[in-house]
């Protein structure tokens, strides 16, 4: 849509910020719905519960992948597969909203009206609150989504740049553009298969949640390690070989469905345990901070990459910007190793 309403050259004026904003309204989208779970869930079904995001997820994740098999170049098409995921959007809210109940905050008889600016100073104060264990989980928050970030990202690319050597430009040749097509059809494959696992080990994740006391900082570290291990892979030993890729590209998956459960899990567990011990807590604010981490890994993979291609080949420069997302999932895994857990967490 941006290269049609704006001249050869400048869409991207217009389709950066159009994608940032898309961002940000679907890192909004998740916080309501995780805290009023966290509102109506008990504290030992804090953290399973959280899991059962990432089952939802996984399904949307197919139909996502699935989409993108309908036309041999999606990119082509973005106006359409965009409407369609419109349309499912306004479903899904409007099932939400017809179904989600929920109590109302009455503000108690009494109590002084607050200035325009008092949401916002209520904000600084909870987060200045905060104890320096949530800002750590934040922290791996931020190197976890540098890597889900250059995989959801920039998989197709080098899925059709790297491993397959195809190119969709007006300039490029038949042969390069059928390699393209292909690409784009690898990814697909292997973007439903990886959902599927999603699935599975979603499932397995929250039975182990439900069922276990294993400490969670050592049940999200493997995760983040193996998703270093495969992303790694990706870059120096994958070349050519599309089976190869697809298996790299569908275990990559596994940062991402831990990262969607466990730290919001042990945020809602956190907040739980000290409500009930008469504790004021901020569930759903800690939920927006941990989503802006999302934001900061992608941004930083953006960046990275941005600079990667001024020196740099598209293809060297995917291959680069693979290597620092395996760095990132190293660096986290390694420090869910030091997590806390513990009501005490929650503020200083």
């Amino acid at each position: 849509g941006s290269e049609k309403a704006l001249p050869h050259g400048a869409a991207i004026w217009l389709a950066a910020p159009m994608y940032w904003v898309l961002d940000v309204t679907i890192n909004i989208f998740q916080t309501p719905f995780r805290a009023l779970v966290s509102d109506k869930a008990a504290t030992e079904q804090q953290v399973p519960m959280q899991a059962v995001f990432v089952i939802t997820i996984s399904v949307g994740n197919y139909i996502a992948y699935s989409l993108m098999k309908i036309y041999d170049d999606p990119t082509s098409h973005m106006l359409e597969l965009m409407l369609i995921v419109f349309v499912i959007n306004i479903l899904c809210v409007g099932i939400m909203m017809i179904v989600a109940r929920e109590t109302p905050f009455v503000r108690p008889a009494g109590a002084p009206k607050e200035s325009l600016c008092g949401p916002v100073i209520n904000i600084v104060r909870s987060v200045k609150g905060m104890s320096t264990a949530f800002f750590f989980l934040a922290l791996v928050q931020c190197f976890v989504w540098l890597g889900n970030g250059t995989w959801a990202m920039y998989g197709q690319q080098w899925f059709t740049s790297n491993v397959f050597g195809g190119d969709n430009s007006d300039a490029a040749t038949q042969e390069e553009k059928d390699a393209y097509g292909k690409g784009v059809d690898a990814y697909g494959t292997g973007g439903q298969i990886r959902s599927g696992v999603q699935l599975v080990v979603s499932l397995a994740l929250l039975a182990v949640l439900i069922y276990t006391h294993f400490p969670k900082k050592f049940l999200y570290a493997p995760f983040l390690f193996t998703g270093a291990v495969f992303t790694l892979l990706a870059s120096f030993a994958v070349g050519h070989a599309s089976a190869f890729a697809i298996v790299c590209f569908v275990f990559s998956i596994l940062p991402e469905l831990a990262c969607f459960a466990i730290p919001y899990g042990l945020v809602a567990r956190w907040n739980k345990e000290a409500e009930n011990e008469g504790k004021t807590v901020s569930t759903a604010l800690q939920m927006s901070l941990l989503n802006c981490c999302i934001t900061v890994g992608q941004q930083v993979s953006t960046l990275s990459l941005t600079l990667f291609e001024t020196s740099l080949t598209l293809q060297d420069s995917l291959t680069a910007i693979f290597i620092v997302a395996g760095m990132a999932y190293a660096v986290a895994g390694t420090g869910a190793l030091f997590l806390k857990e513990g009501s005490e967490t929650v503020a200083k």
